[in-house]
């Protein structure tokens, strides 16, 4: 058994990862605004959470105290602002998507880091995985949705320098697309159903090795462009 925290842990594929996560005979801790009301007995929710305010991670700590923690799925994310493009930005939506998307992954990561390396030296390893897209890859030039792109090639970027600077620390870093999936965020038109989207995210994980870190990848295990 390994203890996960999932951030964004109440709906949509992060409820489906904390169903799973349980399934799989996991502990998990999963953050949220407020308690969902079916929520698993079995989770221990941190409530009060919200990426867009910093002051609440902290709550994080606080729950997690001196426990280790083997894997952190950075999942908590937004699509940004009805108006967002390059010629019409709603500034303020836009500062609020890299704030959700882009800084709370790191100020979490960073939050847990003591969590990590007390797993880390009970395993051997341990694992910081978030979810990303496809669409904020510099290979495509789509402009739809630019502010919430923009915060997926910044999180990638980000993610892959931390990989770099914990590989003596024995703690892998993995990026993960989802694929379009069929929640609130992705809409009716996605092609992949959140039980699968979950499985994959979560057997990505379990098999995660250092040899692995800074990998960008899909929730099937297919490598993914930059």
């Amino acid at each position: 058994m390994a203890t996960y925290l999932i951030t964004g842990g109440g709906r949509g594929i992060g409820a489906e990862l904390v169903r799973q996560a349980v399934a799989r005979g996991h502990e998990v801790f999963a953050t949220v605004r407020q308690v969902p009301a079916n929520a698993p007995a079995t989770v221990t929710y941190i409530d009060g959470v919200d990426m867009l305010q910093p002051k609440t991670l902290g709550r994080i700590a606080e729950v997690i105290g001196d426990r280790s923690v083997d894997v952190l799925i950075n999942n908590a994310g937004v699509i940004g602002a009805a108006r967002q493009s390059t010629l019409d930005m709603d500034f303020e939506g836009f500062r609020h998507t890299l704030e959700v998307n882009t800084l709370a992954p790191l100020r979490v990561t960073q939050l847990l880091l003591p969590a990590l390396r007390r797993a880390r030296d009970r395993a051997g390893i341990a694992k910081v995985v978030t979810i990303t897209s496809q669409m904020g890859r510099m290979s495509y030039a789509a402009s739809d949705r630019i502010a919430y792109r923009a915060s997926k090639a910044a999180v990638n970027k980000v993610m892959q320098g931390l990989a770099t600077d914990l590989a003596a620390d024995k703690i892998a870093v993995l990026l993960i697309h989802p694929g379009w999936v069929k929640t609130d965020m992705g809409g009716t038109s996605a092609d992949v159903d959140v039980v699968d989207s979950a499985a994959g995210v979560l057997d990505r994980a379990d098999t995660l090795s250092m040899a692995a870190t800074g990998s960008f990848v899909d929730y099937a295990g297919r490598k993914s462009e930059w």
